[in-house]
């Protein structure tokens, strides 16, 4: 096994490219960064199980990884409990005190996003840790605290890839002096490409965190920084709002497919929702009749998600609206939509009013559309950290951790740097947030586990929108018959826009493109490989062999790995 703490990030075998898949495994892990996975390895070695890896992996990934994740974001927990033989979710995302209006510290035009600015939100990352560790940890928590100590103290070497994405977050990250002496130091600069990017406010942060717990940052010293620095700001949130709220334990989405059973998210995460409609939508509409990334899969592809975008928009947290979430699962529901799409199909040639009309069209001498960039795909989005293991013991876990969701945008606290959250309170687009007491939000989180005979054999996970993301990576494996390295890597899209514009990665046939086109869709291509459209990590068991595998999305840094 490969010592974690020998890794050098800046090594180009890290970074985005070509990736290993993993087989014959006793234990399996995938995350998005090579020195999380060896040291989760590590730990199941030792003897710890999933969920002390889990809790583990997301204290480094908030350490080494802050233009992705802190520690004061949110997080979701789907969990397989083999003893028990029972699946969980929880949902620890921020919160915001109902009594208060949403406090916006930085203005709209420097938030980043084309959405909106920014809100301050009471994290949830260190409650919904320390409640998966109460629960199903085996190992004491500072050890687990141990690797997260050592990568803030020593400073992980700065990859090109981190390089990138740290500078596409700037204007958040560096609207305070805290945030400014955080990511440019005392030199004035970003550690450069190779260089050590130490922390020790951090560390120091962490170490209390080893000692006193989780409390530390929910009702601890760290807890009062945060407030009293909130009070500063015109936040006037109290220490009883810190500890408010706390995570939520819910019966996940389970609806069947074929001879499948799909374990997913349920509300107020809409990813589960949106899984079981675009999937079950496609199903109807027989799409394996049609060759993989043909114009008719992409076409039909492109309506499911956009209609599929709209509807969860409805969904609330059940606090709010008690959502009727049979209808998304329901054979006849899925059967209307597809009669919908199917009879919504141009049956014409539509490239000369594409020609005469389309936003920002432009025909090259091929006669293919020629694009570049698109609102989808040009907004710089935040990050997210996923992790995807199963132990020796059979237990299974997919989580994400995200600095979306928590914290005073721009502001760092305790060596902590947050980016806050960007839900809105009346949207039916993406994130949303109702201003109730108890209320959670609805982020884009995106977990799923695919059952046999009522156990895991496939679970996968993506930051990078997952509601679009999610569902064709599950269509290539379950309609194409993809392999899961081979559907992961396959081109990826936003759902249809307003304006029948769709942005996917640039790896589409040409031939293809222009059907799109004479179908009434305005194509607008990404980079190839778009990272800001997510980075999967899967498990799976082998169809054929059944053995443990893991496997891993080529977009960013990320490392499978097991134990054999």
């Amino acid at each position: 096994m490969i010592d974690p703490r020998s890794i050098n990030l800046a090594d180009p075998s890290w970074l985005p490219g070509p990736k290993t898949t993993f087989r014959s495994l006793k234990a399996a892990v995938s995350t998005d960064n090579a020195v999380v996975t060896h040291s989760l390895l590590k730990i199941l070695e030792e003897g710890g199980n999933a969920v002390d890896a889990a809790v583990a992996g997301c204290l480094i990934q908030g350490t080494i990884e802050p233009y992705m994740t802190n520690h004061a974001g949110a997080v979701s927990f789907l969990y397989y409990h083999a003893p028990e033989g029972k699946f969980y979710q929880l949902d620890s995302t921020g919160t915001y005190p109902p009594n208060l209006p949403l406090h916006k510290p930085i203005p709209a035009q420097r938030s980043g996003y084309a959405a909106g600015p920014v809100h301050s939100c009471i994290p949830g990352f260190m409650k919904g840790l320390k409640e998966i560790h109460n629960r199903f940890g085996s190992l004491p928590w500072e050890r687990l605290c141990e690797d997260a100590i050592y990568w803030a103290e020593e400073g992980n070497h700065v990859s090109q890839f981190e390089l990138e994405a740290t500078i596409a977050a700037g204007d958040i990250f560096t609207y305070f002096p805290e945030g400014r002496e955080f990511f440019y130091r005392e030199h004035g600069y970003f550690p450069r490409i190779g260089e050590r990017f130490a922390k020790p406010a951090l560390a120091r942060t962490l170490r209390r965190l080893a000692a006193e717990g989780p409390d530390y940052m929910i009702s601890g010293e760290w807890a009062e920084q945060f407030v009293t620095k909130a009070n500063e700001l015109g936040w006037k949130i109290t220490m009883a709002d810190m500890a408010a709220n706390a995570p939520r334990w819910i019966e996940p989405l389970r609806f069947g497919l074929r001879d499948l059973e799909i374990v997913a998210l349920g509300p107020p995460q809409q990813q589960g929702l949106q899984v079981a409609l675009t999937l079950g939508i496609l199903d109807k509409l027989g799409i394996e009749q049609y060759h993989p990334y043909s114009a008719e899969h992409l076409y039909f592809m492109a309506h499911a998600l956009r209609l599929s975008n709209l509807l969860v928009g409805y969904v609330q947290d059940p606090l709010v609206a008690p959502f009727d979430t049979a209808l998304f699962t329901e054979g006849s529901y899925h059967e209307y939509w597809a009669r919908f799409l199917r009879s919504h199909m141009p049956r014409v040639d539509l490239s000369n009013h594409m020609r005469l009309t389309a936003k920002s069209s432009i025909a090259n001498n091929t006669g293919i559309p020629s694009f570049a960039g698109s609102e989808a795909s040009t907004e710089k989005k935040a990050g997210s950290c996923e992790l995807s293991i199963v132990d020796e013991s059979g237990n299974w876990v997919q989580m994400m951790n995200t600095l979306q969701g928590g914290g005073i945008p721009g502001m760092v606290i305790g060596g902590v740097p947050m980016i806050g959250n960007h839900s809105s309170v009346n949207s039916f687009k993406m994130m949303d947030i109702k201003l109730v007491e108890g209320a959670r939000q609805r982020l884009i989180m995106g977990h799923t586990m695919i059952l046999r005979e009522g156990k895991p054999i496939l679970q996968i996970g993506t930051p990078g929108s997952p509601p679009n993301t999610q569902a064709q990576a599950l269509a290539n494996m379950i309609f194409f018959g993809m392999e899961p390295y081979e559907a992961v890597a396959a081109p990826r899209m936003y759902a249809l826009m307003d304006d029948n514009t769709l942005a996917i990665e640039d790896r589409v046939d040409q031939e293809v493109l222009r059907a799109l086109y004479s179908m009434g869709i305005n194509v607008r291509l990404n980079l190839p490989w778009d990272w800001h459209m997510g980075s999967f990590q899967c498990c799976y068991m082998d169809s054929t062999t059944g053995e443990l595998c893991a496997t891993v999305d080529p977009r960013r840094c990320g490392v499978a790995g097991g134990l054999k």
